[in-house]
């Protein structure tokens, strides 16, 4: 694995997929050759996260690569350096998540997105779950956060939700959408 290289090869497999989706959605297992298969894999990825870049891409034009590789850095840092390279054989239970409208301190949408963002880290979101869905963009523009930064400060604060509650709640006071 050539590690300065990544954002490269990530870049020529997300255009890969908008390109191979925008002609017609196949499913994700049918993207990428065992080569491009294996190096997602040993980065932490998988070929749903790419489909899922690309159909949100070209159904809306979000959320780019450079947000998807912001994503996926992050990813790959924690799927290395804390997971040893060694995929996670749990998978988030879509059913066990708040409800889309729960909310913590007023803030809609919340509670929803710390599990996501953990499974993210993790690699354990199901494949009928992406991080940075539509849902997540709506909460991460209206409290003017980019998806990466979230995923980063949910890995400072894995096991402490008030951190983040609080750093949420002050970073929408500062973008005028908070208490």
């Amino acid at each position: 694995m050539k590690h300065y290289d990544f954002a490269q090869n990530f870049h020529r497999l997300y255009d890969q997929a908008v390109d191979l989706y925008a002609k017609g959605p196949h499913g994700a297992g049918t993207f990428f050759n065992p080569a491009d298969t294996a190096w997602l894999t040993a980065n932490g990825l998988t070929p749903q996260h790419l489909y899922d870049y690309a159909e949100d891409h070209v159904g809306g034009g979000e959320p780019g690569y450079d947000r998807a590789l912001g994503i996926e850095l992050v990813r790959r840092d924690y799927f290395l350096n804390v997971q040893n390279s060694e995929a996670s054989s749990a998978v988030l239970d879509e059913a066990a998540l708040p409800p889309k409208n729960a909310d913590v301190r007023g803030i809609t949408w919340l509670p929803r997105l710390l599990p996501k963002a953990r499974a993210k880290l993790r690699g354990e979101l199901p494949a009928s779950l992406m991080y940075c869905c539509g849902g997540d963009r709506k909460f991460f523009k209206a409290h003017d956060i980019l998806p990466s930064e979230f995923l980063s400060l949910v890995w400072r604060h894995l096991h402490d939700d008030e951190a983040v509650v609080q750093w949420v709640v002050a970073r929408s006071i500062l973008a005028g959408t908070g208490n």
